[in-house]
Order: structure tokens, then sequence, then C-alpha cells
């Protein structure tokens, strides 16, 4: 398996740059306290497995299939990948925290936060695309794959229960400073991009 802290320092930046479900983190940990924040945190990671096993069959039957089509994969990937980034680039970053009026329970925000991330067909393709760029295809690529969703699990779970955890503070920063929402997103899509340059170069 390749750059291992390549991949950790790169899902870690993407993580935390402002989309969907860390966004949905912060609203719950502002509205519903931290208890609520962190329920929404282990949900959306936990959502991840779902997408991680369908990328290992994906990419399993695309190496049993043929060699040449795992490359197409990540060639696709990444022209993807840098479409992302740019996309990245040109997002304004607003933030509004979005008021839940009830304390839902948290083993309710915990289902909620799983299934929205479950049923989000962008968050597969996105897995699919994403985890081949750091797999090594001399070795076995389906436990690569694996390895790599579940830390990419364990890191957004430790990213996004910090965000609930600290959900007044950050959504204080983020409405006072909204350029400071942009400029994560810039940094997400470099990122982005450069990993699309890389899987292109292979």
């Amino acid at each position: 398996m390749a750059d291992i802290a390549l991949f950790v320092a790169t899902s870690a930046a993407l993580t935390i740059a402002p989309g969907p479900d860390n966004l949905q983190v912060l609203a719950r940990g502002i509205s519903q306290g931290r208890s609520g924040g962190i329920a929404a945190a282990l949900g959306f990671a936990t959502g991840c497995l779902f997408h991680t096993a369908l990328a290992v069959l994906g990419i399993a039957a695309a190496l049993r299939a043929s060699p040449a089509a795992f490359g197409a994969i990540r060639i696709a990937g990444g022209i993807y990948l840098v479409w992302i980034g740019v996309q990245a680039l040109r997002a304004k970053g607003a933030f509004s925290p979005a008021q839940d009026g009830g304390r839902s329970r948290k083993w309710t925000i915990f289902r909620q936060s799983v299934m929205g991330n479950v049923m989000n067909p962008k968050v597969t393709l996105f897995f699919l695309v994403f985890l081949p760029q750091f797999v090594d295809v001399s070795a076995n690529a389906e436990y690569q794959m694996a390895v790599l969703g579940f830390i990419f699990m364990v890191q957004t779970a430790v990213i996004f229960g910090a965000i609930g955890l600290s959900a007044g503070w950050i959504g204080q920063v983020l409405l006072s400073r909204p350029r400071t929402s942009i400029w994560l997103n810039r940094l997400a899509g470099v990122v982005f991009i450069l990993i699309g340059v890389r899987a292109a170069m292979l």
C-alpha cells in the first residue's frame, strides 16, 4: 500500500473543507448540543463503511475483468477529482446554521446521519475514484481498499467529532468570518486537483 501518510493528510483536508456532511454535524451541534453533534458525526463516519464495500466490490470486478480497466478507472477518477477541485475553488462557502426545533434522540440523529450518507450516490462515486489513487496494483487491491476505507472512516469520526464538540465556537467563526469557509474550500480544491493530476501522470 502506497502513501499512507499522504492519504491520511489528504483525507483530513477534504473532511475539514465545508461540505453537506460536516455542515450538518455543525448545525446539529449548534442546535442540539455536543451530544447531538457527536451522534451525527458517528453516523456520517459509519456510513463510510457502506461506500467502502461498494468501492471494494467495484474495483475487484474491474481487476478481474482487466488490469487495463483498473488503470482506466484511475485515469477517469483523476479527471473527476480535478473537476471536483475546480468546483470547490469556485464555491462560495457560505454557512447558515439550520436550527432543528427539538432535541431529537441521539439514536435517531445517528440513524438519520447514517442513512443520509448511505443514500448519497455522490459519496459512492467519490470513494470509487478516490481510494484507487492510493492502491498499489502489485499487491492485494481489495485488502488495500478496505484498509483505506477504514482509515477514512476513523479520521472522519475524529474530525467530525471535533466539529460536533466545538460546534458553537466554529459556527461563530464561520458566521463572523465567511471567508474562512471560502479558503477551506480552496484548500480542498487544490488537493483534489493535485491528486487528479497525479493519477493522470501515473
